[in-house]
Protein backbone atom coordinates (compact mmCIF):
# COMPACT_ATOMS: atom_id res chain seq x y z
CA UNK A 1 0.00 0.00 0.00
CA UNK A 2 1.00 3.36 -0.83
CA UNK A 3 1.99 6.12 1.91
CA UNK A 4 0.07 8.59 2.17
CA UNK A 5 0.67 11.91 0.86
CA UNK A 6 2.74 14.44 3.35
CA UNK A 7 0.24 16.66 4.61
CA UNK A 8 0.33 20.51 6.26
CA UNK A 9 0.38 18.62 9.47
CA UNK A 10 2.69 16.12 9.46
CA UNK A 11 5.44 18.26 7.69
CA UNK A 12 4.33 20.86 10.52
CA UNK A 13 5.14 18.39 12.84
CA UNK A 14 7.91 16.48 11.44
CA UNK A 15 9.74 19.93 11.36
CA UNK A 16 8.71 20.58 14.92
CA UNK A 17 10.37 16.98 15.74
CA UNK A 18 13.08 17.54 13.95
CA UNK A 19 12.91 14.88 11.35
CA UNK A 20 13.84 16.98 7.92
CA UNK A 21 14.40 15.65 4.61
CA UNK A 22 16.98 16.61 2.26
CA UNK A 23 14.41 18.19 -0.36
CA UNK A 24 11.16 19.62 -0.17
CA UNK A 25 8.98 20.35 -3.03
CA UNK A 26 5.70 22.68 -1.89
CA UNK A 27 3.59 23.75 -4.34
CA UNK A 28 -0.15 24.21 -5.63
CA UNK A 29 -2.79 26.41 -5.94
CA UNK A 30 -3.09 27.51 -2.12
CA UNK A 31 -0.39 29.64 -1.41
CA UNK A 32 -1.47 29.68 2.24
CA UNK A 33 -0.13 26.53 3.59
CA UNK A 34 2.93 27.37 1.11
CA UNK A 35 4.10 29.97 2.93
CA UNK A 36 2.95 29.12 6.10
CA UNK A 37 5.49 25.87 5.83
CA UNK A 38 8.51 28.23 4.14
CA UNK A 39 8.16 30.39 7.77
CA UNK A 40 8.57 27.34 9.83
CA UNK A 41 11.70 26.06 7.89
CA UNK A 42 13.04 29.55 8.34
CA UNK A 43 13.19 28.99 12.01
CA UNK A 44 14.19 25.59 12.37
CA UNK A 45 18.51 27.18 12.62
CA UNK A 46 19.17 29.36 16.08
CA UNK A 47 19.91 32.80 15.41
CA UNK A 48 23.75 32.43 15.25
CA UNK A 49 23.15 29.28 13.10
CA UNK A 50 21.22 31.31 10.73
CA UNK A 51 23.95 33.64 10.17
CA UNK A 52 26.25 31.07 8.16
CA UNK A 53 23.88 28.32 7.48
CA UNK A 54 20.42 29.89 5.86
CA UNK A 55 19.91 30.47 2.47
CA UNK A 56 16.49 32.57 0.98
CA UNK A 57 16.60 32.52 -2.53
CA UNK A 58 13.99 33.73 -5.17
CA UNK A 59 13.87 31.83 -8.65
CA UNK A 60 13.56 34.74 -10.46
CA UNK A 61 17.03 36.57 -9.63
CA UNK A 62 18.67 32.92 -9.79
CA UNK A 63 20.22 31.02 -12.23
CA UNK A 64 19.75 26.98 -11.30
CA UNK A 65 23.57 26.63 -11.23
CA UNK A 66 23.97 29.06 -8.27
CA UNK A 67 21.39 27.21 -6.61
CA UNK A 68 23.21 24.14 -6.69
CA UNK A 69 26.00 25.87 -5.89
CA UNK A 70 24.89 26.74 -2.75
CA UNK A 71 23.02 23.78 -1.60
CA UNK A 72 26.38 22.20 -2.51
CA UNK A 73 28.49 24.12 0.52
CA UNK A 74 29.10 22.36 4.00
CA UNK A 75 27.62 23.86 7.13
CA UNK A 76 29.43 26.03 9.44
CA UNK A 77 29.25 25.26 12.85
CA UNK A 78 25.70 23.75 12.57
CA UNK A 79 24.16 20.37 11.77
CA UNK A 80 22.92 21.19 8.61
CA UNK A 81 22.04 24.36 6.62
CA UNK A 82 18.83 25.83 5.02
CA UNK A 83 18.06 26.75 1.76
CA UNK A 84 14.88 27.97 0.50
CA UNK A 85 14.59 28.54 -3.29
CA UNK A 86 11.29 30.99 -3.52
CA UNK A 87 8.83 32.17 -6.05
CA UNK A 88 9.58 29.43 -8.82
CA UNK A 89 6.57 29.27 -9.92
CA UNK A 90 7.64 32.84 -11.50
CA UNK A 91 10.62 31.06 -13.72
CA UNK A 92 10.33 28.55 -16.90
CA UNK A 93 9.82 25.18 -16.49
CA UNK A 94 12.75 24.29 -18.47
CA UNK A 95 14.70 26.41 -16.06
CA UNK A 96 13.16 24.72 -12.69
CA UNK A 97 13.87 21.47 -14.27
CA UNK A 98 17.69 21.90 -14.91
CA UNK A 99 17.52 21.61 -10.63
CA UNK A 100 17.24 17.77 -11.32
CA UNK A 101 20.78 17.39 -11.37
CA UNK A 102 20.98 17.84 -7.12
CA UNK A 103 17.68 16.89 -6.71
CA UNK A 104 18.76 13.20 -7.69
CA UNK A 105 22.10 13.13 -5.15
CA UNK A 106 21.14 16.11 -2.72
CA UNK A 107 23.31 17.03 -0.20
CA UNK A 108 22.39 15.44 3.41
CA UNK A 109 23.55 17.96 5.68
CA UNK A 110 21.19 20.30 3.40
CA UNK A 111 17.61 20.98 3.64
CA UNK A 112 16.84 22.52 0.43
CA UNK A 113 13.18 23.64 0.24
CA UNK A 114 11.55 24.59 -3.63
CA UNK A 115 8.29 26.87 -2.89
CA UNK A 116 6.25 27.30 -6.00
CA UNK A 117 3.72 29.45 -4.74
CA UNK A 118 0.23 29.33 -6.90
CA UNK A 119 1.12 26.68 -9.35
CA UNK A 120 2.02 23.01 -9.79
CA UNK A 121 5.68 22.69 -10.68
CA UNK A 122 6.84 21.65 -13.94
CA UNK A 123 9.65 19.65 -15.23
CA UNK A 124 9.84 16.05 -16.43
CA UNK A 125 13.39 15.31 -15.11
CA UNK A 126 12.68 17.47 -11.68
CA UNK A 127 9.54 15.50 -10.76
CA UNK A 128 11.21 12.27 -11.71
CA UNK A 129 14.12 12.80 -9.62
CA UNK A 130 11.53 14.08 -6.50
CA UNK A 131 10.15 10.76 -7.01
CA UNK A 132 12.91 8.50 -7.25
CA UNK A 133 14.98 10.10 -4.35
CA UNK A 134 11.68 9.79 -2.21
CA UNK A 135 11.90 13.95 -1.24
CA UNK A 136 8.86 15.43 0.28
CA UNK A 137 6.47 16.39 -1.61
CA UNK A 138 3.10 18.79 -0.50
CA UNK A 139 1.02 19.78 -3.45
CA UNK A 140 -1.14 22.83 -1.47
CA UNK A 141 -5.11 22.24 -3.47
CA UNK A 142 -7.14 25.38 -3.84
CA UNK A 143 -9.59 25.73 -1.25
CA UNK A 144 -13.18 24.80 -2.99
CA UNK A 145 -16.89 26.77 -1.56
CA UNK A 146 -17.50 23.76 -0.56
CA UNK A 147 -14.55 22.67 1.97
CA UNK A 148 -13.89 26.32 3.23
CA UNK A 149 -16.21 26.27 6.07
CA UNK A 150 -14.82 23.00 7.76
CA UNK A 151 -11.64 24.55 7.35
CA UNK A 152 -12.55 27.93 8.94
CA UNK A 153 -14.18 26.30 11.93
CA UNK A 154 -10.64 24.40 12.41
CA UNK A 155 -8.93 27.45 12.75
CA UNK A 156 -11.52 29.00 14.78
CA UNK A 157 -10.98 26.17 16.86
CA UNK A 158 -7.49 26.19 17.14
CA UNK A 159 -7.88 29.60 18.33
CA UNK A 160 -10.21 28.59 21.46
CA UNK A 161 -13.75 29.76 20.11
CA UNK A 162 -16.73 27.97 19.01
CA UNK A 163 -18.56 29.04 15.55
CA UNK A 164 -22.50 28.17 14.20
CA UNK A 165 -22.52 26.88 10.53
CA UNK A 166 -24.17 30.45 9.53
CA UNK A 167 -21.39 32.35 11.22
CA UNK A 168 -18.93 30.34 9.12
CA UNK A 169 -20.51 30.27 5.60
CA UNK A 170 -21.17 34.47 6.52
CA UNK A 171 -17.31 34.37 6.49
CA UNK A 172 -16.75 32.37 3.49
CA UNK A 173 -19.30 34.28 1.63
CA UNK A 174 -17.66 37.71 2.64
CA UNK A 175 -14.33 36.80 2.57
CA UNK A 176 -14.11 34.46 0.03
CA UNK A 177 -11.56 31.54 -0.04
CA UNK A 178 -8.54 33.27 0.33
CA UNK A 179 -7.27 31.33 3.90
CA UNK A 180 -4.88 34.52 4.47
CA UNK A 181 -7.42 36.96 4.31
CA UNK A 182 -9.72 34.75 6.24
CA UNK A 183 -7.34 33.52 9.29
CA UNK A 184 -6.31 37.20 9.05
CA UNK A 185 -9.96 37.91 10.01
CA UNK A 186 -9.94 35.33 12.95
CA UNK A 187 -7.15 36.01 14.20
CA UNK A 188 -8.92 39.37 14.79
CA UNK A 189 -11.90 38.25 16.52
CA UNK A 190 -9.71 36.34 18.60
CA UNK A 191 -7.83 39.25 20.06
CA UNK A 192 -11.12 40.71 20.92
CA UNK A 193 -13.38 38.09 22.14
CA UNK A 194 -12.91 36.01 25.53
CA UNK A 195 -11.69 32.99 25.45
CA UNK A 196 -14.09 29.81 24.35
CA UNK A 197 -16.27 32.57 23.34
CA UNK A 198 -18.87 32.46 20.27
CA UNK A 199 -18.10 33.74 17.02
CA UNK A 200 -22.01 34.31 16.24
CA UNK A 201 -23.46 35.77 13.28
CA UNK A 202 -23.97 38.66 15.65
CA UNK A 203 -20.17 39.13 16.15
CA UNK A 204 -19.37 39.32 12.53
CA UNK A 205 -21.37 41.75 12.05
CA UNK A 206 -20.54 44.12 14.51
CA UNK A 207 -16.47 43.90 13.63
CA UNK A 208 -16.36 42.12 10.39
CA UNK A 209 -19.32 43.69 8.60
CA UNK A 210 -21.23 41.08 7.31
CA UNK A 211 -25.20 41.78 7.46
CA UNK A 212 -26.51 38.49 9.50
CA UNK A 213 -29.85 38.66 7.69
CA UNK A 214 -29.27 40.00 4.25
CA UNK A 215 -26.39 37.07 3.10
CA UNK A 216 -25.99 34.25 0.67
CA UNK A 217 -26.30 31.52 3.90
CA UNK A 218 -30.14 33.28 4.09
CA UNK A 219 -30.95 33.57 0.75
CA UNK A 220 -30.02 29.85 0.29
CA UNK A 221 -32.40 29.10 2.98
CA UNK A 222 -35.00 31.49 1.79
CA UNK A 223 -34.48 29.88 -1.85
CA UNK A 224 -34.79 25.83 -0.14
CA UNK A 225 -38.03 27.58 1.68
CA UNK A 226 -39.15 28.80 -2.00
CA UNK A 227 -39.64 31.86 0.40
CA UNK A 228 -40.27 34.48 -2.48
CA UNK A 229 -40.82 36.99 -0.42
CA UNK A 230 -37.48 36.93 1.68
CA UNK A 231 -35.94 35.65 -1.39
CA UNK A 232 -36.52 38.96 -2.97
CA UNK A 233 -35.89 40.96 0.01
CA UNK A 234 -32.36 39.70 -0.23
CA UNK A 235 -32.04 40.84 -3.50
CA UNK A 236 -33.06 44.16 -3.00
CA UNK A 237 -30.33 44.15 -0.44
CA UNK A 238 -27.73 43.08 -2.56
CA UNK A 239 -28.40 45.86 -5.29
CA UNK A 240 -28.35 48.50 -2.43
CA UNK A 241 -25.11 47.06 -1.67
CA UNK A 242 -23.25 45.33 -4.57
CA UNK A 243 -19.91 44.52 -2.67
CA UNK A 244 -22.20 42.60 0.11
CA UNK A 245 -21.59 39.34 -1.53
CA UNK A 246 -20.35 37.94 -5.29
CA UNK A 247 -23.10 36.52 -6.49
CA UNK A 248 -20.81 34.33 -8.70
CA UNK A 249 -20.35 32.89 -5.10
CA UNK A 250 -24.11 33.23 -3.97
CA UNK A 251 -24.66 31.31 -7.11
CA UNK A 252 -22.26 28.86 -6.69
CA UNK A 253 -24.01 27.94 -2.89
CA UNK A 254 -27.60 27.42 -4.28
CA UNK A 255 -26.09 25.28 -6.92
CA UNK A 256 -24.51 23.20 -4.40
CA UNK A 257 -28.08 22.72 -2.49
CA UNK A 258 -29.59 21.90 -6.04
CA UNK A 259 -26.70 19.31 -6.56
CA UNK A 260 -27.49 17.63 -3.41
CA UNK A 261 -31.01 17.85 -3.64
CA UNK A 262 -30.60 15.77 -6.75
CA UNK A 263 -28.46 13.32 -5.34
CA UNK A 264 -30.93 12.75 -2.47
CA UNK A 265 -33.49 12.13 -4.60
CA UNK A 266 -31.90 9.24 -6.36
CA UNK A 267 -29.97 7.90 -3.43
CA UNK A 268 -30.39 4.17 -2.91
CA UNK A 269 -30.72 4.45 1.03
CA UNK A 270 -32.94 8.10 1.84
CA UNK A 271 -33.08 7.87 5.35
CA UNK A 272 -31.29 10.43 7.50
CA UNK A 273 -28.31 8.60 8.19
CA UNK A 274 -28.21 7.14 4.79
CA UNK A 275 -28.31 10.57 3.21
CA UNK A 276 -25.80 12.25 5.42
CA UNK A 277 -23.30 9.93 4.09
CA UNK A 278 -23.99 9.74 0.82
CA UNK A 279 -23.70 13.91 0.90
CA UNK A 280 -21.22 13.93 3.12
CA UNK A 281 -22.67 16.39 5.55
CA UNK A 282 -21.13 17.10 8.21
CA UNK A 283 -24.22 17.96 10.17
CA UNK A 284 -28.07 18.05 10.67
CA UNK A 285 -28.84 21.36 9.62
CA UNK A 286 -27.55 20.75 5.86
CA UNK A 287 -29.79 17.80 6.11
CA UNK A 288 -32.73 19.79 6.85
CA UNK A 289 -31.98 22.85 4.43
CA UNK A 290 -32.03 19.50 1.55
CA UNK A 291 -35.34 17.91 3.64
CA UNK A 292 -37.11 20.97 2.93
CA UNK A 293 -36.15 21.74 -0.66
CA UNK A 294 -37.29 18.62 -1.88
CA UNK A 295 -40.44 19.17 0.35
CA UNK A 296 -40.63 22.07 -1.90
CA UNK A 297 -39.10 21.31 -5.88
CA UNK A 298 -39.92 18.04 -6.96
CA UNK A 299 -36.90 16.22 -9.24
CA UNK A 300 -37.46 17.68 -12.02
CA UNK A 301 -37.43 21.30 -10.98
CA UNK A 302 -34.26 20.31 -9.36
CA UNK A 303 -32.78 19.23 -12.90
CA UNK A 304 -34.53 22.41 -14.88
CA UNK A 305 -32.87 24.90 -11.91
CA UNK A 306 -29.41 23.10 -11.93
CA UNK A 307 -29.38 24.10 -15.75
CA UNK A 308 -30.90 27.33 -15.53
CA UNK A 309 -27.38 27.85 -12.50
CA UNK A 310 -25.00 26.69 -15.00
CA UNK A 311 -27.18 28.91 -17.84
CA UNK A 312 -26.48 32.32 -14.87
CA UNK A 313 -22.47 31.15 -14.64
CA UNK A 314 -21.92 31.91 -18.59
CA UNK A 315 -23.66 34.54 -19.29
CA UNK A 316 -22.37 35.96 -16.31
CA UNK A 317 -19.02 35.37 -18.21
CA UNK A 318 -19.98 37.94 -20.96
CA UNK A 319 -21.32 34.51 -23.21
CA UNK A 320 -25.12 35.47 -24.83
CA UNK A 321 -25.83 38.37 -22.71
CA UNK A 322 -25.09 41.70 -21.84
CA UNK A 323 -27.04 41.82 -19.24
CA UNK A 324 -25.24 43.02 -15.46
CA UNK A 325 -25.07 40.33 -13.32
CA UNK A 326 -27.60 41.46 -11.08
CA UNK A 327 -30.02 41.44 -13.31
CA UNK A 328 -28.75 37.61 -14.22
CA UNK A 329 -29.08 37.19 -10.79
CA UNK A 330 -32.55 38.55 -10.46
CA UNK A 331 -33.72 36.54 -13.86
CA UNK A 332 -31.81 33.54 -12.01
CA UNK A 333 -34.32 33.54 -8.72
CA UNK A 334 -37.08 34.29 -10.93
CA UNK A 335 -36.63 31.22 -12.55
CA UNK A 336 -35.90 29.14 -9.67
CA UNK A 337 -38.74 30.02 -7.80
CA UNK A 338 -41.21 29.61 -10.83
CA UNK A 339 -39.51 26.50 -11.86
CA UNK A 340 -42.31 24.31 -13.42
CA UNK A 341 -39.91 20.72 -13.91
CA UNK A 342 -40.54 21.30 -18.35
CA UNK A 343 -37.12 20.99 -19.80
Amino acid sequence: MAAPAPSFESISRDISQGRLAPVYLLHGEEGYYIDALARRFENVLSEDEKVFNQYILFAPDVEPGQVIDVCSRIPVMSERQIVILKEAQAIRADKLNKLHTYVANPVATTVFVICCRGAVAKGKDLMAALKKTGAVVYESKKITDYNAPALIGQYIRSKGLSASQKALEMLRDFIGTDLSRLYNEIDKLAALLPERAEVTPEVIERNIGVSREYNSFELVDAVAARDAAKVFRILAYFRSNPKAVPLVMAAASIFNLFADVLTAYYAADRSDSGLMAELNLRNSFALKRIRLAMSRYTAAQTVEIISAIRNFDVQSKGVGSRQSDQMLFHDLMYHILSATGRL
